[in-house]
């Protein structure tokens, strides 16, 4: 026997559109550069810090950052996720592999870490490139991030994890995240007070994490300078590290990271 009627008219369930995808940005081309052969990798700390002084020239940097302008950054929120650390910044991110590839190959970058000696750069040997980063180095994540800290923004101590990731080649190459990748485009010569990246290496890597910290350690204060690079390793070998609060002006950073192969 059938359901007698209620004459009640039950509202239908509309469905959310997906949203559509962020277009990619019109990227300036990465020019004027420094020479490869001018540039160096420079350690701060054995196996764990190293900065490329350069990378970027500052008419690049300032190119870059009137560009970044215009895109819509969106603020993180003020209370972050269960076991994230905060942060208040303004972000965006775009998975972008033909970016990625253009920062690898069009800088200096893919001639200091890989090992090899093109356009005559004096760099690491293959065999001090794979141990150092931890495997054959095929590239950059194609998740390419963009951070804007203002007066007041800073990222609280955290960890960066290690990823597996495709990289969309032909054939696709198996790979993962083994360093991370940081150019600043803004520093005090732009008018950025604070905002030094400060690692802690007295307390050890994540994987060692004791909370206590060693003697005769010290943290290392990373100072913002227009147009440097600054790898550190991350996953469990990650040491744990913070973004300082900015008090005057704007710290504008490329985020991404190294990957090796699987």
């Amino acid at each position: 026997m059938a359901p007698k009627s209620t004459g009640k008219t039950v509202p239908k369930v509309k469905r959310k559109a997906p949203e559509p995808p962020v277009p990619l940005p019109r990227w300036p081309a990465l020019q004027p550069l420094v020479p490869t052969t001018d540039l160096t990798l420079e350690t701060l700390l054995e196996e764990q810090i190293i900065v490329i002084r350069n990378l970027f020239t500052s008419t690049l940097c300032k190119k870059y950052v009137d560009f970044l302008s215009s895109l819509p950054l969106v603020t993180t929120p003020a209370k972050p996720k269960l076991g994230d650390a905060v942060r208040v910044n303004d972000r965006l991110q775009f998975d972008d592999p033909s970016f990625s590839e253009q920062l690898w190959s069009s800088t200096a970058l893919k001639a200091l870490l890989n090992g090899s000696k093109e356009n005559n750069c004096e760099s690491l040997t293959p065999d001090e490139a794979k141990r150092l980063w931890g495997g054959e180095v095929c590239g950059l994540n194609p998740r390419i991030r963009i951070y804007r800290y203002g007066p007041g923004h800073f990222f609280g101590q955290h960890y960066d994890e290690s990823n597996t990731i495709v990289l969309p080649t032909s054939p696709p190459t198996p790979a993962k995240t083994t360093w991370t990748l940081l150019i600043y485009l803004t520093g005090p010569a732009t008018g950025v007070v604070g905002g030094e990246t400060v690692f802690y290496p007295e307390l050890g890597p994540a994987k060692n994490f004791s909370g206590k910290a060693s003697e005769g350690t010290e943290p290392i204060a990373v100072e913002l300078e227009v147009g440097m690079a600054l790898l550190h390793k991350h996953g469990q070998d990650c040491l744990l590290h913070e973004g300082r609060k900015v008090t005057q002006g704007e710290k504008w950073v490329i985020r991404s990271d190294l990957c090796v192969r699987r």
